[in-house]
């Protein structure tokens, strides 16, 4: 038996409790995983509240991101006793996820605990750090160095953003946040901001082209805020987007596009391929200030995620929720 965050289906909606699970009841996989360590993410929040359809299958432990020690395995990659990280891969929406004091998945899901980092230090970076790295890559693909001029980063506080900002700002470039809260400029200073943006400055619909402002950003709201971040990047500056906080429309024309030459480059992460996984792992484990990602973990019992998920939804935590499940066994 195991303690696990289970949502079932109800008459009416979901139900979310904090149950123990049998180990028996473990859906397929070759690869056993005594989970030590997993995350509060907002797709993790969207699934326990019910507020969006993300569960797939019911009964569901949710957790998108979980690292851990091998108990048992069939797959030949991995043996009792590695360490392993997991992100997406559908896992906390159509298979049991991390929320939960066992996991069994898939071993080609699986990649191992960069060296260098403990499984607490990989869940702070999680599903959301992981995508901030992917997009920081990207931007570097695309030519957006330092010395092109500063780099705005949107839902700055959040946790997709936190790392962007510590990432970016560790590899020289100067970082623009952009919050909706005057009371997280601290935060966000310490982890390397040089500015602070009001969200309300991007909030409203805006020209086609605005003042050339940023060689480039990481975007993780969408919306009205995206539109304008385009509008004002700069000539062949590249925009990598990665969430939808903000909204899934897109209200934009195509004059930053054919009139500037500016880059949509989109970030995707549950199935992103593992050559790049294990790119963007390596880089996290060399390029993040662990003082930093420290500054940015907030730890939250097992017992009080079902709590915890609404006011991700309402935007009242900030930078990395972390989930000791059972830490004593990283």
């Amino acid at each position: 038996m195991f303690d696990a965050i289970l949502i079932e289906k109800a008459e009416t909606g979901q139900t979310a409790s904090l149950t123990a699970v049998d180990e028996s009841r473990l859906p397929e996989g070759d690869v056993t995983v005594d989970v030590a360590w997993s995350t509060l993410n907002y797709k993790d929040a969207l699934a326990i509240t019910g507020a969006s359809p993300v569960v797939r299958e019911f009964p569901m432990i949710p957790g998108i991101d979980f690292a851990g020690t091998v108990s048992a395995s069939d797959n030949p990659a991995f043996k009792p006793g590695d360490r392993v990280v997991l992100n997406g891969w559908g896992v906390g929406e159509k298979h049991w996820g991390g929320l939960g004091g066992k996991a069994r998945v898939k071993g080609d899901w699986l990649i191992p605990l960069p060296q260098g980092l403990t499984a607490r230090q990989a869940m702070a970076i999680g599903t959301a750090g992981y995508t901030a790295m992917l997009c920081v890559l990207a931007l570097e693909r695309h030519g957006v160095t330092p010395e092109k001029g500063e780099v705005v980063v949107t839902g700055a506080s959040g946790g997709v953003g936190s790392v962007a900002v510590a990432l970016l700002a560790k590899l020289g470039y100067s970082v623009a946040a952009v919050t909706g809260r005057a009371t997280e400029a601290d935060y966000l200073t310490s982890l390397g901001a040089a500015s602070i943006v009001d969200r309300a400055e991007l909030t409203a619909p805006g020209r086609p082209l605005a003042r050339e402002r940023w060689a480039g950003g990481i975007d993780a709201v969408g919306g009205m805020v995206l539109a304008n971040v385009l509008a004002a990047t700069r000539y062949r500056g590249t925009v990598a987007a990665c969430g939808l906080a903000g909204g899934m429309d897109l209200p934009t024309t195509v004059a930053p596009f054919i009139l500037r030459g500016v880059t949509l480059a989109g970030v995707e992460s549950v199935m992103c391929p593992k050559p790049e996984r294990l790119e963007a792992w390596s880089r996290l484990a060399r390029d993040l200030d662990p003082a930093k990602l420290e500054a940015m973990a907030v730890e939250v019992p097992l017992a009080d995620v079902i709590d915890t998920a609404p006011k991700f939804l309402k935007n009242e935590v900030r930078g990395r929720l972390i989930v000791p499940v059972n830490p004593a066994l990283a």
